[in-house]
């Protein structure tokens, strides 16, 4: 296999990522809760933990796998979770006094993690924090100072900036001990997950002159290329690529269309859609082929075919009906003409003088 075209493709399998995400509201919250924590690790969710459930939850299998293998880890991690809300609460108090927010509820989020690239071991870590939908502050760990996003946020800077404690703090979690829980969730997902899966592969079109989208769902890890090629060289123009997308299960998802309003129908067997994932050794190809494209045309056709069969149905019932009624007033008719021929009511007579 060329792992050039990974490159080709814009895809470098060496950065690893371990992203934080906390929100805490103050106000009418009936329907958000009151704090939420989210971990996710390689962009697909490890844990989570709320007001509303108060139990830290692992998303992934291999983070319930952690939590069974690691008990003491998952003891750290899940307390300081839980605890850090006192401590975020009462550092962004300040929020609320500097912002235009008066009152209904307020939103404070923060944003924090760290990058890892596996090939030259360089680390790169990030802190944001938020103020009911806007950029608040930002962390620089370079000059241990802060990034005010607004002029409410200017007051708080100059409170942080000056607060050589917090920043030290900051600084050690993004450079040192983000990047180590990093690098243990990489060995340990890596000993776990040896396993590749392989996605279903289809061909989707909404419409004859829409292009062709080569579906990929199901695959995991994220290291993956999906590309269209003709007559085995790799196809750029006319080529529209989706990003790796995360699905609900932890699997993952990736598109790439194809435009053939200058394909003759005669062509199109020299074009093929590639999927290649970090591990397999067989590459995925689904060739082009018009019987095999889902299409929403199919769909209304079969639907008009459904319905041209019920409206038929529905004719022939009403005949049948009809010509019941039709039976049943002539023999009606036929016995009352009878009762009335034989008839004896009092003052009246058939009989004709």
């Amino acid at each position: 296999r060329d792992w050039k075209r990974f490159l080709v493709h814009g895809l470098t399998f060496f950065k690893h990522s371990q992203k934080f995400n906390i929100m805490a509201s103050s106000g009418d919250t009936k329907n958000i809760p009151g704090y939420f924590i989210r971990a996710n690790f390689e962009d697909v969710g490890m844990v989570y933990y709320d007001t509303t459930n108060k139990t830290f939850k692992p998303i992934h299998d291999w983070a319930r796998r952690l939590k069974r293998d690691d008990p003491e880890h998952w003891k750290t991690i899940s307390e300081d979770g839980i605890h850090y809300e006192q401590i975020f609460r009462v550092e962004t108090e300040g929020f609320k006094q500097h912002s235009n927010q008066s009152g209904g509820v307020d939103i404070i989020q923060q944003n924090w993690g760290c990058e890892w690239d596996e090939e030259t071991e360089m680390t790169d870590g990030f802190l944001k924090y938020g103020s009911n939908g806007e950029d608040f502050l930002t962390f620089d760990p370079e000059t241990d100072t802060w990034i005010a996003a607004n002029p409410q946020a200017e007051i708080t800077k100059k409170d942080w900036d000056g607060d050589a404690a917090r920043n030290l703090l900051w600084k050690n979690l993004l450079t040192k001990s983000c990047p180590s829980w990093l690098k243990k969730y990489f060995f340990f997902t890596n000993r776990l997950l040896e396993k590749r899966d392989r996605p279903s592969v289809s061909l989707l079109q909404k419409s004859s002159s829409s292009p062709v989208s080569c579906f990929a769902t199901g695959f995991y890890p994220n290291k993956a290329v999906l590309f269209w090629r003709k007559d085995g060289d790799d196809l750029h123009d006319n080529v529209e690529e989706g990003q790796i997308l995360p699905n609900p299960d932890g699997t993952f998802q990736k598109s790439a269309d194809l435009d053939l309003s200058s394909v003759r129908l005669e062509d199109w067997g020299k074009y093929e859609c590639v999927f290649q994932l970090d591990g397999l050794k067989d590459d995925i190809i689904t060739k082009l082929d018009q019987s095999g494209i889902r299409t929403n045309k199919k769909k209304t056709v079969n639907g008009n075919h459904q319905e041209k069969s019920s409206i038929t149905i529905i004719i022939i019932v009403v005949a049948v009906v009809v010509l019941l009624a039709v039976i049943g007033f002539v023999v009606y008719k036929k016995r009352r003409g009878e009762r009335l021929s034989g008839c004896c009511c009092p003052g009246f007579s058939t009989e004709v003088k």
